[in-house]
């Protein structure tokens, strides 16, 4: 069982949650505008384009809003801030090392139940401004989330089977010897997936694509805006970070402390997600649904049964 973190914890989560964030969004411009000029450039250069998401909330800020006809605004604005909202509640069952904010003992039922909650945020983001291409991003949104859920419960259940308890704790303890990322690795393949597709990341961004104009997000602006895609960022931190307590032995790990190790995993994780959103081109959704009855819901079964197998014989 995790230990409980003192309760100032509460208000340094946001805080550290949004810091690693900006250093990601900072990572993958730095990465973009590397891959537009064709060269790596200077540190210097690096460092200037690791800064453009930074300027680009000031300039949001101070951007004049705009409102589209007969728009329902406070409902686009509840989408907007429910998301950052979703991402930060989701995270208090996170572990850093061996302690988190809650060690709730159905903790990773609250993580998924959290991501339920992102999925009324978007959809409510693309509803609210009353416009055609932020509707159809939304529901675009939804029927990912269809094609997605299903094998990305079973992958997370998966490991809660593997450590018999539904408390993100436990799980952690369970890989003191061996890390379920060695003996599931098939659930751990289609929770990184279903971490993309969760936070509409990489292959995964039919939600926000650029063919419907940005799609859920085209119609948002000024600090709605900047709430909204600030909220992605940090759905795709903690998706990815949620990845470690789970399937990478969250804090353990040899000579350094466990918050370390935390750190290193989530760090690695995050790392490969952005380096997959540059290498893999989005998926119609159509295919991915294909993809996902048909390959990644029964895959996520039959490693679901070993695993009960392997229990049931302890």
């Amino acid at each position: 069982m995790a230990e409980r973190s003192p309760l100032w914890a509460i208000f340094v989560l946001p805080a550290l949650l949004i810091a690693v964030a900006v250093v990601t969004a900072g990572f993958d411009a730095a990465l973009a505008a590397g891959a537009r000029n064709g060269r790596r450039g200077s540190l210097r250069e690096a460092a200037v384009r690791a800064a453009e998401p930074g300027r680009e909330v000031l300039r949001l800020l101070v951007q004049q809003p705009r409102r589209t006809r007969a728009s329902d605004v406070p409902l686009a604005r509840t989408g907007a801030a429910l998301l950052p909202v979703a991402a930060v509640l989701a995270a208090v069952v996170l572990p850093l090392g061996f302690r988190s904010v809650s060690d709730l003992p159905e903790g990773i039922v609250w993580f998924n139940a959290m991501e339920a909650l992102a999925w009324a945020a978007v959809w409510l983001a693309g509803w609210g401004p009353n416009s055609t291409l932020s509707l159809i991003g939304g529901y675009r949104f939804l029927a990912q989330g269809l094609a997605y859920e299903l094998p990305h419960m079973l992958a997370i259940t998966t490991a809660a089977l593997g450590a018999e308890s539904l408390r993100v704790g436990d799980v952690v303890e369970a890989q003191a010897g061996v890390w379920f990322a060695v003996w599931m690795p098939a659930a751990f393949g289609i929770y990184l997936l279903s971490a993309m597709a969760m936070a509409f990341w990489g292959p995964f961004d039919q939600p926000a694509g650029h063919d419907i104009a940005g799609g859920a997000a085209s119609e948002l602006s000024g600090a709605d805006r900047v709430l909204f895609l600030g909220g992605r960022w940090l759905l795709l931190v903690v998706a990815a970070s949620f990845s470690v307590p789970l399937f990478l032995g969250g804090g353990h790990g040899p000579l350094l402390p466990g918050w370390a190790w935390t750190v290193l995993k989530t760090a690695a994780v995050l790392a490969f997600l952005v380096w997959v959103r540059r290498r893999v081109p989005t998926l119609r959704m159509d295919r991915y649904l294909e993809l996902a009855w048909v390959v990644l819901t029964p895959l996520a079964i039959v490693q679901a049964l070993v695993v009960a197998v392997v229990v049931l014989n302890r």
